[in-house]
């Protein structure tokens, strides 16, 4: 409401004995006017009614405005038809796709991985890691097929879908899997996206899973809500699994970890001893 508030003011009854006069009395003042109104006035003066009432219509209107301009921009993804999501034909047909995505981890006797379709323009406009491999003569450009290797069809297919779209329908192993694939590629908002979704879903029992996960993949966020975690619950680290395991794998994490449960311990003294000393 461009920053005009109301405050209520009373303003004392001479005669202390007639509560309509005091009723009367009571005023609200416009922060932004300073002009006094009465309590019958719905607690704003009218102007400042008007002007709330205007900025909220524009708003509205503002946003209607976006959402069109989302609707526009957005790509249409030619895995939107089911005809695509087994389909072994040639990349080049209806979609007009110019290149295709392959699983290489799930390529196998079973015969050759299902490839995911997609348009060099978008791959490109995305990821500055599909820009630099398909505006030089890399393999990739000249043959039209990107191999990746470590990840299932399901999620190169959920992550091509979010190039085009900015969605996905996410679990917990689908967001690693795709937080990976967007660390890999540099897809920045689709990082933040997944990484945001694992910190939703963070608990005690995924908590050092997790913290390693994001060392890993420098997921800062995630990092820092895990390691909050497990230092509020030190006293059950020990007895923890995946500890133990972390013990082992990387012991530099460990010790991380309790660098900054001392570092807690030592802020959470110095608070109490503040008081104190004032």
């Amino acid at each position: 409401m461009r920053g005009r508030r109301c405050h209520s003011t009373r303003h004392p009854d001479m005669s202390g004995t007639d509560s309509e006069s005091e009723a009367e009395s009571e005023t609200m003042r416009c922060i932004s006017c300073r002009e006094e109104y009465g309590t019958r006035d719905a607690g704003t003066c009218k102007e400042c009614y008007e002007e709330a009432s205007e900025t909220e219509e524009e708003l509205k209107r503002e946003i209607e405005d976006l959402k069109a301009k989302v609707a526009f921009l957005r790509f249409w993804s030619p895995l939107d038809h089911h005809h695509h999501h087994h389909s072994s034909r040639s990349h080049c047909g209806p979609c007009y796709t110019d290149v295709v995505l392959v699983a290489a981890s799930e390529s196998g006797p079973a015969g050759p991985a299902v490839p995911v379709p997609a348009h060099k323009a978008v791959l490109v406009s995305r990821s500055p890691v599909f820009k630099a491999m398909l505006d030089n003569e890399m393999e990739e450009s000249r043959s039209g097929t990107i191999k990746i290797s470590d990840v299932s069809y399901d999620a190169l297919r959920a992550f091509v879908n979010y190039l085009y779209t900015a969605e996905a329908c996410l679990d917990e192993q689908l967001a690693c899997d795709l937080l990976e694939l967007a660390e890999k590629y540099q897809v920045k908002h689709l990082k933040a996206y997944c990484e945001k979704f694992l910190v939703s879903k963070l608990n005690w029992d995924n908590s050092v899973v997790n913290y390693a996960f994001a060392h890993q993949h420098n997921a800062k966020q995630l990092l820092e809500a895990a390691l909050s975690l497990i230092t509020d619950n030190m006293d059950k680290l020990t007895k923890c699994e995946e500890y133990r395991e972390l013990v082992e794998k990387d012991p530099r994490l460990v010790v991380e970890i309790y660098e900054a449960y001392l570092s807690k311990q030592v802020n959470t003294a110095a608070l109490k001893d503040s008081p104190m000393k004032q």
